[in-house]
């Protein structure tokens, strides 16, 4: 069988669309589980349209289509996806409810997967839909699976027990806590359907999303302490079992449907930001008494114990001797001829590779020469591979797994000599990241609160970036996490001891490069400052890579700035340089010293 173009799959998905009698349909990029990563069944967004960003939608109606994503892949969607088969718009500024108000006629039934959208997406788009006098359909089976005619198989990675010495404690002891808070809120029972917050109560790791170690499950917590966990049969070992012990009953994933009907008249919590609409029809359905409220492991998980701490800084460590290895061949190679993104990320892997723990990269590598590098989450293909050329940035995002811990780095290198603009540019994005990092702030503090110091200089010459500051990270389990983040928008979680966040402004010149300096950050403890009043909480920099100089325009900077940047130099200096080989040693301490005025 020959590979269906794209406007054969628009006009497959279109012909059992007429079949099923609907007028149109709602295809997000989304699992069951509402990932941000997705399996490979489940990559509809990308089989219909080509876009394989991490966050977007698209509405097919019979005359006309359209695709929405955010500010990180304006320009990505457009070199990815047909503009003579689909609209584009912004995800933020131009909704999927609100486009759709100006689109749907009186009498239209718009069908959508109600395990693709969470309840309060479908009430959201509901709204807008009933407004028009359209109709908002629940399919039983999806469509656009209909039509895709070599769908891959879900994924059946098995499922292995992460170490108590990783994870800082018992998953009994996890779970005792959760029942206990249950009983305190008068509760019996909360449906858990995020995969991370499962294997993190659990202490189980699996492989069913790449990059991530998630085994694709739900579980049912009562408030008694026992555990109903959906989850396929043949991912689970008789070390797995004995492992979860015997407050865990295990069932496969097409007994979930059952596992909520048990919840009859029971009081019940769940999440509309998180759950499928699906689960909460289900409840509803028998008459369940829902309890709506956030993820309750989610916070949990966010605030990390000593052992994930101490295990994140280890990982930083080994994590940081491979940039350096990385970062002094590049500096070799670069003037060179024949290296390119794709091959540059492929070695920055083997790098990796060895180190203690090491299991599997965060996220595919973002490696932009050039004008790629202005693409927020470019993905490097043999399509779109070139060469680092002398006189341009190349930027370079990656990040790894390790059992003791999760890793996210984005260093912008000069390759030759940098003009005078990519300098200025860099240091005000450098300006930003500095502020974050010496930031002290008040317990209660959130990140919507402390966004604008990171845009601060760039906003002075009328500069700006299109994505969040900071996203948090999980301890061997995802590099996004929330609930916690730096940004404008949505960041109303005030940062806590112990959270893991990012810290990465960012400016790119559309056609010309980007520029990113991101290093992860932990809060720290409130700590008593001498002639103040309060005790501030603060952040401590977990990634230990050089930041390259020959961009810095030191001009620019403050004397406390200049300080800074050397007291990181001489601790990227002082911990790594015993980890590396002389020749990348002598690499690092030319590229950390002082930088001066």
């Amino acid at each position: 069988m020959s590979e269906m173009t794209y406007p054969d799959r628009l006009a497959a998905l279109r012909a059992v669309l007429v079949e099923q009698g609907l007028d149109g349909f709602v295809v997000p990029h989304a699992d069951a589980h509402q990932n941000e990563f997705l399996p490979p069944d489940a990559e509809r967004l990308m089989w219909l349209t080509g876009f394989n960003g991490s966050a977007g939608a698209a509405v097919v109606l019979r005359d006309q289509a359209a695709i929405f994503v955010d500010g990180r892949y304006t320009l990505q969607v457009r070199d990815q996806v047909d503009a003579a088969l689909y609209s584009f718009h912004h995800l933020v500024e131009e909704p999927v409810a609100d486009w759709l108000g100006t689109v749907l006629s009186q009498g239209a039934k718009l069908g959508f997967d109600p395990w693709l959208h969470t309840q309060t997406q479908k009430e959201r788009l509901e709204q807008a839909i009933i407004s028009t006098g359209a109709e908002f359909v629940p399919v039983a089976t999806n469509p656009l699976d209909s039509a895709w005619l070599d769908q891959p198989a879900p994924p059946a990675v098995p499922v292995v027990p992460h170490e108590v010495r990783f994870a800082g404690r018992p998953s009994a002891e996890k779970r005792a806590d959760l029942s206990a808070s249950l009983r305190e809120s008068v509760l019996d029972a909360v449906v858990l359907t995020q995969p991370d917050s499962i294997a993190w109560l659990l202490n189980v790791r699996g492989g069913d999303v790449d990059h991530t170690p998630l085994p694709l499950s739900f579980a049912i917590v009562h408030a008694d302490q026992d555990l109903d966990w959906f989850v396929a049969p043949e991912k689970l070992s008789d070390e797995l079992l004995e492992h979860l012990g015997n407050g865990v009953a295990v069932y496969a994933p097409d007994a979930f449907g059952a596992g909520l009907d048990r919840l009859a008249g029971k009081r019940v919590w769940a999440c509309p930001d998180s759950a499928a609409a699906w689960v909460f029809d289900r409840l509803s359905g028998v008459k369940a008494k829902l309890a709506r409220g956030g993820d309750p492991v989610t916070m949990s998980k966010a605030v990390k114990n000593e052992a994930e701490l101490a295990g994140t800084r280890a990982a930083h460590i080994r994590d940081g001797a491979a940039l350096v290895g990385f970062l002094h061949w590049l500096s070799i190679a670069a003037p060179g001829e024949g290296i390119d993104e794709l091959s540059v990320a492929e070695k920055l892997a083997t790098f990796r590779a060895p180190g203690e723990h090491f299991r599997d990269l965060s996220f595919g590598t973002i490696s932009g020469s050039g004008p790629n590098g202005a693409i927020v989450h470019y993905r490097v293909t043999p399509e779109t591979n070139r060469k680092l050329g002398a006189g341009e940035l190349y930027l370079v995002d990656s990040g790894a797994q390790y059992l003791d811990g999760t890793t996210d780095v984005t260093r912008t290198v000069a390759i030759g000599s940098p003009s005078a603009e990519m300098r200025d540019r860099f240091t005000r994005v450098l300006k930003g990241h500095i502020a974050l990092a010496m930031l002290r702030f008040p317990p209660g503090t959130t990140g919507g609160h402390i966004d604008v110091l990171a845009r601060q200089a760039l906003w002075k010459a009328g500069l700006d970036y299109d994505h969040g500051t900071g996203h948090g990270v999980g301890s061997y389990l995802g590099v996004h996490e929330g609930p916690h983040r730096i940004s404008k928008v949505g960041a109303n979680t005030p940062l806590q001891p112990g959270m893991i966040v990012s810290n990465e402004p960012g400016f790119y010149k559309e056609g010309a490069f980007g520029i990113r300096i991101e290093n992860l950050v932990a809060v720290s403890e409130p700590a008593e400052i001498p002639g103040g009043e309060r005790a501030m909480l603060g952040f401590e920099t977990l990634t230990l890579a050089p930041i390259d100089q020959s961009l810095v325009d030191a001009k620019l900077l403050t004397d406390e700035e200049r300080a800074w940047l050397d007291a990181y130099h001489a601790r990227v200096r002082d911990v790594i340089a015993p980890l590396v080989e002389d020749a990348a040693r002598e690499w690092l301490v030319s590229v950390t010293a002082s930088l001066g005025v």
